[in-house]
């Protein structure tokens, strides 16, 4: 059965991207078929990739408008063993035009049917909203994974994003799980840093990864050399805490 995982905050900055790259380049290099769908008008997962904004291919705006079929639109990353359904700045005319659609909703879902059972794993990066292309995400994702940056307004920030998973669950999307919280640009030296860890496990209990991505160089500057940091610099902390995080996110599929 294939595991499909939405990496969605509707803060932006917290690692959302970031996560999505590296954790399907994780999961690939554990063995797992992995997918990742950029689902955001910023096309940052796309361009990281290796993908130039500019380049003449069909993108995951012709697949939600059904002017390419799903195996038309899957193109392999430049460096990384995994494939991805890019996008581009065409995306934001989308918000627009999916509104006018019947079941808008579940148009990604009905879109990437035909190909869905060919991957263990579907990783879709979202916007940093909760627009319809969000909830396209979410209408279509078994999983959840929130991405959050141990700051001031970290659990503030969430309210919004957890009341709109229990409405979408209720109503479109009863299997939609949350399968946790993940900590990023995490530095074990700053208190407050610390003290928000504290309380997400004290909210979270079990549904807070044991893994946490610490704040590292090389995850910033792996993108630039349009590959994810497994393979810009496979050693180093921030590729470690990933393929971590995928060990974790395959274990808690097999008890799902």
């Amino acid at each position: 059965m294939t595991n499909i995982i939405v990496i969605a905050n509707q803060k932006g900055g917290v690692g959302k991207t970031t996560t999505s790259i590296n954790l399907a380049a994780a999961l690939s290099e554990i063995g797992k078929k992995t997918l990742l769908v950029d689902l955001d008008s910023q096309g940052n997962a796309s361009s990281a990739c290796g993908l130039s904004q500019e380049k003449d291919f069909s993108s995951v705006y012709d697949l939600l408008l059904g002017d390419a079929e799903a195996k038309e639109c899957v193109i392999k990353a430049r460096e990384d063993d995994f494939d991805i359904i890019p996008s581009n700045r065409d995306l934001m005319a989308a918000e627009i035009q999916l509104l006018e659609l019947e079941n808008r909703e579940l148009t990604l879902k009905n879109a990437l049917q035909s190909i869905s059972a060919e991957y263990d794993f579907i990783i879709i990066d979202s916007p940093p909203s909760m627009n319809i292309l969000t909830l396209n995400a979410l209408s279509f994702a078994k999983h959840l994974i929130i991405p959050v940056q141990c700051e001031y307004y970290a659990l503030e920030g969430m309210t919004g994003m957890l009341e709109s998973i229990y409405q979408i669950k209720e109503s479109i999307n009863p299997q939609l799980d949350l399968m946790g919280v993940v900590r990023t640009m995490f530095d074990s030296r700053n208190s407050l840093a610390v003290e928000v860890s504290a309380q997400l496990k004290k909210y979270f209990h079990d549904k807070l990864f044991w893994t946490f991505v610490p704040r590292n160089v090389r995850l910033a500057e792996a993108p630039s050399h349009g590959m994810s940091a497994l393979k810009y610099d496979p050693g180093c902390s921030g590729s470690k805490a990933y393929l971590s995080l995928a060990k974790e996110v395959v274990k808690k599929t097999m008890e799902s």
